[in-house]
C-alpha cells in the first residue's frame, strides 16, 4: 500500500505538469482561432491591441495576489523592448496569415520555430548543433516544402506569412533565454503584452473599425485565453520537464484541425498531413535525441 501511495505521489506532479500544458495549448489555439474571426472585421492592429489590453485583466489580477509588483522590475531594459518588438512583428504575421489561410495550416507552419531556433542558437548562443539537430533541421524544411510546394500550382504565397512569423517568433524565444538571465518570468511576460498592446493601439489612427457588442465579448474572450494559457504553460515547465512536456504541444494541431473544420468549414488536405507529420516527426525527434544524450 505505501508502495502504491509513493508512486501515486512521484506521478501526481507528471500529470499536473501534462494536464496544465495540455490545458493552456488548447486556450493558446482557441486565442487563435477568435483572432482569425476577429481579424476578418478589424484591422490586424486593432485586433491585437484590444486582444492584447483583455490580457491585462488576467496579468493584473496575478501580479496582485499570487506575485508582487518588484518582481516586474526591469533589469535589462533594451533586451526587453527587443523582445517585445520581435513580439510585434511575429504577432503581425500570425494574425495576418489567419486572414489569409486555414488555422490548422497556419498553425502548422508556425511549429517551424523549434527548427529556426536550432539554427539560431549557433550566431545568438554560441551553441553548438548536433547531428541529431541537423537531422530534425533538414527534416523541417522537407516538411515545409510538402506543404507550400513551391513551383506548383498549389503554392500560396501567404504561407510565407507564417514561415516568417516563425522565424521571428525564433528569435523572441532565444531572445526569451539571454533575458532569463537578470529578468522573472512575470516581468517578461508583463511587459512583453504591454510592448505589444502599445504597437496595436498606435494604429488606432489608421484606421479602427466600431466595435460590436458581440466582438467586445470575443476581444476580452481572446485575451483571457491568451493570458490564461501562458501562465498554464508557465506553470507547467516549473514543474515538469520541458523535454517530457514539449510533445503535448502538438495537440495545437488537433484543436487547430477541429476548430477549422467546426467553424470554417476546413478540410486538412493530404499535403498539409504529410507536412505536418513531417515537420512534428523532426521536432520530437530532436527532442528524444537530446532527451538521451
Amino acid at each position: 500500500m505505501a508502495r502504491c501511495a509513493g508512486k501515486y505521489e512521484l506521478m501526481s506532479p507528471i500529470l499536473r505538469s501534462l494536464g496544465l500544458m495540455a490545458l493552456g495549448i488548447m486556450l493558446l489555439t482557441a486565442n487563435d482561432a477568435v483572432s482569425k474571426h476577429l481579424v476578418q472585421h478589424y484591422p490586424v492592429g486593432q485586433v491585437i491591441g484590444l486582444r492584447q489590453a483583455g490580457t491585462l485583466l488576467v496579468l493584473i489580477p496575478y501580479v496582485l495576489f499570487f506575485s508582487s509588483w518588484p518582481l516586474l522590475r526591469v533589469v535589462d531594459g533594451r533586451g526587453q523592448l527587443l523582445r517585445g518588438t520581435l513580439f510585434i512583428v511575429g504577432s503581425v504575421l500570425i494574425v495576418w496569415s489567419f486572414s489569409e489561410l486555414p488555422l490548422a495550416t497556419a498553425i502548422t507552419m508556425l511549429y517551424m520555430s523549434p527548427i529556426f531556433m536550432v539554427i539560431l542558437s549557433v550566431p545568438l548562443l554560441g551553441e553548438r548543433i548536433s547531428w541529431h539537430r541537423w537531422i530534425a533541421v533538414i527534416g523541417g524544411f522537407v516538411g515545409v516544402l510538402i506543404i507550400m510546394r513551391p513551383g506548383s500550382a498549389g503554392f500560396q504565397w501567404a504561407l510565407l506569412l507564417p514561415l516568417m512569423a516563425a522565424m521571428v517568433n525564433a528569435m523572441r524565444d532565444v531572445m526569451t533565454r539571454r533575458l532569463a538571465r537578470t529578468e522573472t518570468s512575470i516581468s517578461i511576460l508583463f511587459w512583453s503584452n504591454i510592448v505589444l498592446m502599445t504597437g496595436g493601439i498606435i494604429t488606432l489612427p489608421m484606421g479602427w473599425a466600431p466595435v460590436s457588442t458581440q466582438d467586445a465579448f470575443w476581444f476580452l474572450a481572446a485575451g483571457i485565453f491568451n493570458g490564461t494559457a501562458h501562465f498554464c504553460i508557465i506553470d507547467a515547465l516549473r514543474t515538469g520537464e520541458a523535454s517530457a512536456l514539449a510533445p503535448v504541444r502538438y495537440t495545437a494541431l488537433l484543436w487547430a484541425a477541429l476548430l477549422g473544420y467546426a467553424v470554417w468549414g476546413d478540410v486538412p488536405d493530404l499535403w498539409l498531413l504529410a507536412g505536418a507529420a513531417v515537420i512534428v516527426g523532426s521536432s520530437l525527434y530532436m527532442i528524444r535525441a537530446e532527451r538521451r544524450a
